[in-house]
């Protein structure tokens, strides 16, 4: 018994974010940036804003997550009349046993899909939002802890903004990364109808645990930034609040944190034990996008934010 639990921790052991990647690549068909990005915000211990049209795979890529880790999914459909104790449960009182009961809601998950979070009113929003931030909620008189790891993928729709609620900068920021999802190239479209329309592909299971999670973000934590490298987030973040005829305002000391985790965890991603300014570069608008206020003549010049977040970029020498 003792050598089939050794050899069980051996397996455990050998388990790399890499393996995670390739299994979630063999359900879904491209989405590499959608794939990268939910392994990061769990190496990060962080939380995904995706932007797309629907129809891109993003429920499918949730889902293809929790199944690979043995963990549970749910999916939350944000509508204008949702309340927030439908997101994170609330009491009833049972007359059998003339007492209150807890009802949990389906923020205890391990992977949570906020599908179009903009479309539920601010103090929706706000109970999901401080879900996040405190990884625990508050039902009644008691406070209850979430899962560990803990998830949350949320979703806009650009292509339709009547009947919605912008999300404050201050809620946007408590974000990890913000993503843009594109469509499929030709080929990529063309797999997903082979893929897709002749047989029904359900996602890899077991592919690693939770414990392994728990384990990569201790490991991730532990890679090495140098100090030159420090130096580099910091004045990075710091000329995205320099005077700009297209920026109003520039991002937070939390994007110095964002870009110095991302980094980390893209480190491990890749199996390094150090981050490169490569790996700073590679997310760097996936973690600035959505921190950086942009004026008006952006879109009056047809200018795209990450052209401006690349020019900054390219502005910086790195170490």
């Amino acid at each position: 018994m003792s050598s089939r639990a050794e050899s069980k921790d051996e397996g455990a052991g050998t388990r790399r974010p890499a393996d995670l990647r390739d299994a979630l690549g063999q359900t879904i068909v491209g989405q590499t940036g959608v794939i990268d990005a939910l392994l990061l915000a769990l190496l990060s211990n962080g939380h995904v804003l995706l932007e797309g049209p629907p129809g891109l795979a993003k429920t499918l890529a949730c889902r293809s997550l929790a199944a690979a880790l043995e963990g549970d999914f749910k999916r939350i459909q944000f509508t204008p009349d949702l309340l927030p104790s439908d997101i994170v449960g609330t009491r009833i009182f049972d007359q059998r046993e003339s007492a209150f009961a807890t009802v949990f809601g389906p923020i205890f998950a391990n992977v949570v899909l906020a599908d179009e979070i903009n479309r539920a009113p601010a103090k929706v929003q706000s109970a999901l939002l401080e879900a996040m931030q405190e990884r625990q909620v508050t039902i009644g008189p008691a406070s209850y802890p979430l899962p560990d790891p803990f998830v949350v993928m949320a979703t806009m729709n650009p292509l339709d903004s009547e009947g919605t609620y912008a999300l404050p900068i201050a809620q946007m920021d408590r974000f990890l990364m913000k993503v843009s999802v594109g469509y499929p190239s030709r080929e990529e479209e063309l797999r997903i109808l082979d893929r897709f329309a002749v047989a029904d592909t359900q996602p890899i299971r077991s592919v690693a645990t939770l414990e392994d999670v728990r384990a990569w973000r201790a490991q991730a934590h532990d890679v090495h930034i140098d100090d030159k490298l420090k130096r580099y987030i910091v004045v990075l973040v710091a000329k995205t609040r320099e005077p700009s005829e297209f920026i109003d305002f520039g991002a937070s000391p939390r994007a110095t944190l964002a870009l110095a985790f991302l980094a980390r965890g893209r480190a491990l991603l890749n199996g390094r034990d150090f981050a490169l300014p490569d790996d700073v570069r590679a997310i760097a608008a996936h973690a600035l996008r959505h921190r950086i206020g942009f004026t008006y003549r952006l879109a009056a010049e047809g200018m795209n934010a990450d052209r401006v977040i690349e020019a900054i970029v390219a502005a910086v020498p790195a170490p």
